[in-house]
């Protein structure tokens, strides 16, 4: 079963860095992150409950360029950063895998973990297609016994409010391809999830509660990727830019029609 997108992945030079200015720009707080001592590769995480945006950046070039987060990771640096790729949460990696249409559609299960600063250790299962990539996501399922994901760290996600003063949650990923049709039939043939038209120029793909549109690139030369977020407090809505991504923070409108009294 698809559970939703699990989390989006931003390549940046320094995650550190980037959180800081999400915070100043978006009122979004880091926590958490860590390096993967296998891949090269080291993060930043901003919690959208049980969704989150990964901020990763390498810590080793060498080995980042031989594992297979590390390379497209890389492949965006080299072109200023930006959207790496999507995942998607399953309830039961194998299950997947084993009703995913064709041979060859993913490469794994593998194993994957994280160590924090704290020394707790986060661990999970996925697997990939080999042409990973912004518009096209991996699968993965989380050791539910391990750092992060027990029930009470996760009771508390529910309710963790942003500096914004309020929850935020992804909405939608938006991302720009020559042809949405063909990279939207991709995607449903990995996850068999519902594809739908959205406007003449783009499909959008149902994930769980969220959705992933697929559009044509426009004539400007705006971001290829946007991350819309919704926030629960009112307010004027604020943007953010990392690489070729936007990061749109929603919020809703204060009230116009409230009556004051004298």
């Amino acid at each position: 079963m698809l559970l939703g997108i699990d989390h989006v992945v931003l390549a940046v030079d320094d995650p550190d860095a980037t959180a800081d200015q999400l915070e100043a720009e978006l009122g979004l707080r880091a926590s958490g992150g860590g390096r993967h001592e296998a891949l090269g590769t080291f993060n930043r995480l901003i919690w959208l409950g049980d969704t989150y945006l990964e901020l990763v950046g390498v810590f080793d070039r060498d080995l980042a360029a031989e594992s297979w987060l590390g390379r497209p990771v890389l492949s965006s640096l080299d072109r200023g950063g930006g959207l790496v790729t999507w995942a998607i949460a399953v309830e039961d990696l194998d299950g997947h895998l084993r009703w995913a249409p064709g041979e060859g559609r993913f490469i794994g299960p593998i194993d994957g973990e994280r160590r924090r600063p704290d020394g707790r250790v986060v661990r999970w299962r996925l697997a990939y297609p080999p042409d990973l990539g912004p518009a096209l996501p991996f699968v993965i399922e989380h050791d539910l016994t391990g750092a992060e994901w027990t029930p009470d760290e996760r009771t508390a996600r529910a309710v963790e409010e942003h500096p914004i003063g309020s929850r935020v949650r992804l909405a939608t990923l938006e991302i720009l391809v020559e042809s949405p049709p063909v990279a939207a039939g991709r995607i449903r043939s990995l996850l068999a999830t519902s594809v739908e038209p959205d406007g003449r120029r783009a499909v959008r793909v149902v994930v769980g509660p969220q959705a992933v549109r697929l559009a044509m690139p426009g004539e400007d030369s705006g971001p290829t990727a946007t991350v819309d977020l919704l926030a629960e407090a009112p307010g004027k809505g604020r943007t953010s830019r990392i690489g070729d991504c936007q990061i749109r923070l929603r919020r809703p409108r204060p009230d116009r029609g409230a009556v004051r009294g004298d």
